[in-house]
């Protein structure tokens, strides 16, 4: 493996909620490739399409049911690879989301599975109830039972997730098969290689009932197993027939398992997403949010980079709030937008872009239930609602964590439904594109998006922040510095995560502040980053 995703800045495009080119309110292929300029411009390598598979859209698309085809919604197939070619005129490789734990109900192999006779029986998880109960007691990950009753089958199926996706059975070696044969096929299209959803759960080693209970009871039977493993080291050796890139969701993970998933001597995934950074604001599970304190985040960060050879560095997807809502200063917006994007850009390992990051998109604005279209939220509101949380609490909940906040149409200028569509959009407009929007931070030099463009630059012009050793120097809840070490000298990034001024000991010449200024005098203004360069 060549190892060029290394160099490279990915940026995460949901296609519904990205471009619309035919009115209809739902982006599309041709969309994206009407904004292919304005990627390259930015400095993308890659590029990350969440699902375009075809799907009834349960769960927006991670419920797939033809792997080979583009749902018409976004476009054609003819639509596809004219997007790959033109991603690749512009320097862009695209990668897209394979989904491989479970498929739609509505799949051809599903439907053929119901019947107890078909060879297509044991592509899933069925099993009988016993004295009226549930083959087992585990839970799921989407507040909903993870067995669901088939009267044509008169058994019930395994869906860790929603109910309308059931869970693939890797103990039938034909399903494998089936999945090395969709990945042929979309390398073969010249894809560059895939985001793997869920990809440390495929593997459950039996359906026994646990004894624990807990948020995810029965996790101990598939998290992580050794029999991921070897699903993964089969998968490797047909990307590495294509020099192809895998950067995988994973579950839980530990910073150990995430070495056991991605060190190269081991032939499975390339990278993975550490998610224990994304949990400094809660307890035990997302819903249940609190106060952000940005040590938790450095502490996590840190950790990461020490006790993993390479980090894929983010702090937003489509799963996820926006991180300014999340971690930056109602005080400072635009100062801490800019430090959160020095952050992602100054660690060691691939960064992730999520669409509108880079303007400094926010939660989105609704006020009820009513206008979410998350499925994962409408069932977390259904089991708050069960253990009769109030309305306006289970509100709170929802509206602070709802994967929705991410889903909100790109604002791309001041125009109607901020030029996501001419039509009316799938999902509400953050009012707040009138002015956080693509247009008007293009036509600022001093705006967040032309500060991504200084950081895309200087990553890639420099050796050390594009593969230089990381070591810690201090975190507090104010303060976080790190030095990067590399062929081309030493960097020191100091981040004052406080509203405050603050006074720091480091050296150097001023590389970039994302104040503006071109004077460094130790003393750092509220929210303010800087890079500094050891002096020689």
């Amino acid at each position: 493996m060549s190892e060029w995703w290394k160099k490279e800045v990915v940026y995460q495009i949901y296609p519904r909620s990205f471009c619309d080119s035919n009115g209809d309110g739902i982006g599309d292929l041709p969309g994206i490739i009407s904004k292919l300029d304005e990627l390259q411009k930015l400095g993308i390598g890659i590029l990350w399409l969440s699902p375009v598979y075809a799907s009834p859209n349960e769960d927006n698309g991670y419920d797939i049911s033809d792997y080979c085809a583009i749902n018409p919604e976004y476009g054609t197939m003819t639509d596809m690879e004219h997007l790959i070619a033109e991603a690749s005129a512009r320097g862009i490789r695209v990668i897209m989301d394979l989904v491989i734990n479970h498929t739609s109900t509505a799949h051809p192999w599903f439907q053929a599975s119901r019947d107890p006779q078909s060879p297509y029986r044991d592509y899933y998880y069925w099993r009988k109830g016993s004295k009226g109960k549930l083959p087992n007691n585990w839970t799921g990950f989407f507040g909903e039972n993870c067995w669901e009753y088939d009267d044509r089958s008169d058994a019930y199926y395994l869906h860790l997730f929603a109910k309308h996706q059931a869970d693939l059975d890797y103990h039938n070696p034909k399903v494998l098969e089936e999945i090395k044969s969709i990945l042929r096929f979309w390398l073969d299209k010249g894809v560059a290689g895939f985001r793997c959803d869920v990809i440390n759960i495929l593997w459950k080693d039996s359906l026994q009932s646990s004894p624990k209970k807990m948020i995810l009871t029965g996790s101990e039977h598939y998290l992580t197993l050794e029999g991921t493993h070897a699903i993964l080291r089969e998968i490797r050796k047909i990307l590495d027939e294509y020099d192809a890139f895998t950067v995988g969701e994973t579950v839980f993970a530990s910073t150990k398992q995430a070495c056991d998933l991605t060190l190269p001597e081991r032939g499975e995934l390339n990278t993975v997403f550490g998610f224990e950074h994304m949990e400094c604001d809660q307890k035990i599970v997302k819903w249940l949010k609190t106060d952000f304190h940005p040590a938790r985040l450095a502490k996590a960060l840190s950790k990461w980079q020490l006790e993993v050879p390479w980090n894929t560095l983010n702090l937003e997807n489509h799963d996820q709030p926006r991180s300014l809502s999340r971690f930056g200063s109602a005080r400072y917006p635009i100062q801490s937008a800019k430090l959160l994007a020095t952050l992602l850009f100054t660690l060691r390992g691939t960064p992730f872009i999520y669409q509108g990051q880079e303007i400094g998109m926010t939660n989105f604005d609704f006020t009820s239930m009513e206008q979410v279209q998350d499925v994962e939220s409408k069932n977390v509101d259904r089991l708050l609602q069960s253990f009769h949380i109030p309305k306006k609490q289970r509100w709170r909940m929802i509206a602070r964590t709802s994967r929705d906040n991410a889903r909100t149409p790109m604002q791309w200028n001041t125009g109607k439904n901020a030029g996501f569509t001419a039509g009316n959009p799938w999902l509400g407009v953050n009012s707040n594109y009138r002015f956080v929007n693509y247009a008007s931070q293009q036509e600022n030099p001093s705006s967040l998006l032309h500060y991504y463009e200084k950081l895309i630059a200087l990553r890639r012009g420099s050796e050390t922040l594009l593969s230089g050793t990381y070591c810690p120097l201090k975190i507090t809840d104010e303060e976080f510095s790190y030095r990067r070490a590399g062929r081309d000298g030493s960097y020191t990034i100091v981040l004052n995560f406080s509203d405050k001024p603050l006074r720091v000991p480091y050296e150097g010449n001023l590389v970039l502040s994302n104040y503006g200024y071109n004077r460094y005098d130790g003393i750092l203004q509220p929210c303010e980053a800087v890079i500094l360069r050891e002096r020689s």
